[in-house]
């Protein structure tokens, strides 16, 4: 008969899984990437379905070190590195990023790393788990957007509506009296006065046309989709263009208009947009630069973006102006409009042109001394960037 250390042997003989066995279960998973490192952080084992994921054969990725599958950024910021130190201290690190494969192609993944401890507790190195949901993630960024616009519109939607009722009709009403007037008056009116009176009437009706041109092109811009074309342009071709066209407004007050800008330095914009953000800007600024001021442009790159100054030595603006200048808010509109010349409008017309861009703005100024307005554009086609941060948990995601 025999002993039970005897069957022991026949039943692990018999049903253990061998390492072989499970070698061949984690070829299997297709779906996911699975690999080791060694204590040195470099690559020891590679199943297929890496190779189906990230394009590596493995004796191509055997050795390599574990940053090998991060973006530059990420490894510069010392991401892979945090997620080890994680993993030793809670046990397991999960993450939620952006990563990249043999031929530089970005995809978005959920992924989990943990110790990997010998039967006698000693360290081996470490286990990565990934599973690619590019496809996923960029469903829900899809909807999520959608919501946003949609949130975004409704928010808008009363202030814009209060802008058209007020600041159209309330001068629209002036202009409908003036008329009136000048209907029941004009023969017993002297030349001069009915001459004073057409001109209002002529200024009012001119500016109450480019209001309404400034809104109508903004809210197509925001929320149209329509004649968006954007490509890598030249930037100082469009500089100078907006130059030529405001030198003999800036001529007349002695302002000198000059950039600093390399001829190779290109973004990535739609070309009339451009004209119009840079055309704003520059207007508004020699509008509030002094006779013999002088308005500067120039640029520089940061990570993927330019980013674009115009200064000016103008009369600068407070702090608070600062802080509301591009709120589309009945009162500060109304405000801006009388103050700053019809500054209100031009710059939401620019905001929206840069957000639809991927860019933005934002204003340095010193009361007294000038303004410096800043704003961004990429450089390249903008690639959706996923903040690590979001709630797609690893065990409930795969």
């Amino acid at each position: 008969m025999e002993n039970k250390q005897d069957k022991t042997k026949i039943l692990k003989d018999r049903y253990i899984p061998t390492s072989e066995f499970y070698s061949q279960i984690i070829d299997s998973l297709q779906d996911y990437s699975i690999f080791t490192l060694d204590k040195d952080f470099n690559i020891n084992s590679w199943s297929s379905g890496s190779t189906k994921i990230f394009g590596y054969e493995t004796d191509e990725v055997i050795g390599e070190s574990f940053d090998i599958i991060f973006t530059e950024e990420d490894v510069k910021s010392g991401i892979p590195k945090r997620e080890i130190e994680n993993a030793l201290k809670e046990g397991r690190a999960t993450d939620n990023r952006w990563h990249i494969d043999k031929n530089k192609k970005l995809f978005y993944a959920s992924g989990l790393v943990f110790p990997l401890i010998g039967l006698d507790g000693e360290m081996l190195g470490y286990v990565k788990i990934l599973r690619d949901l590019t496809d996923r993630k960029q469903s829900e960024d899809a909807i999520k957007n959608y919501v946003e616009e949609l949130e975004d519109l409704n928010t808008h939607k009363e202030s814009v509506l209060a802008i058209l009722s007020h600041d159209l009709r309330s001068p629209l009403s002036a202009i409908i009296g003036t008329a009136k007037y000048l209907k029941e008056n004009f023969l017993k009116m002297k030349p001069d006065a009915v001459q004073e009176m057409l001109d209002l009437l002529y200024k009012s009706t001119t500016d109450e046309l480019a209001m309404l041109d400034y809104l109508v092109e903004w809210a197509r811009i925001k929320y149209a989709a329509d004649g968006f074309t954007p490509t890598k342009i030249k930037l100082t071709d469009y500089i100078d263009k907006v130059f030529e066209t405001l030198n003999e407004t800036a001529s007349v007050n002695a302002i000198n208009l000059h950039h600093e800008i390399e001829a190779n330095t290109s973004v990535f914009a739609d070309g009339k947009m451009l004209i119009s953000i840079i055309q704003n800007i520059v207007s508004n600024a020699i509008k509030h630069t002094e006779k013999g001021g002088t308005i500067s442009v120039s640029a520089k790159s940061k990570d993927d973006k330019i980013i674009i100054q115009v200064k000016d030595t103008g009369i600068g603006m407070t702090k608070e102006i600062i802080e509301k200048l591009f709120t589309p808010q009945l009162k500060i509109l109304s405000e801006t409009r009388k103050k700053n010349k019809g500054a209100g409008i031009g710059l939401l017309l620019v905001k929206g042109f840069l957000e639809k861009n991927g860019g933005e703005i934002w204003v340095e100024s010193i009361e007294g001394e000038g303004s410096s307005f800043y704003f961004t554009l990429p450089i390249e086609k903008p690639l959706n960037k996923i903040c690590s941060s979001d709630e797609i948990m690893f065990d409930k995601s795969v």
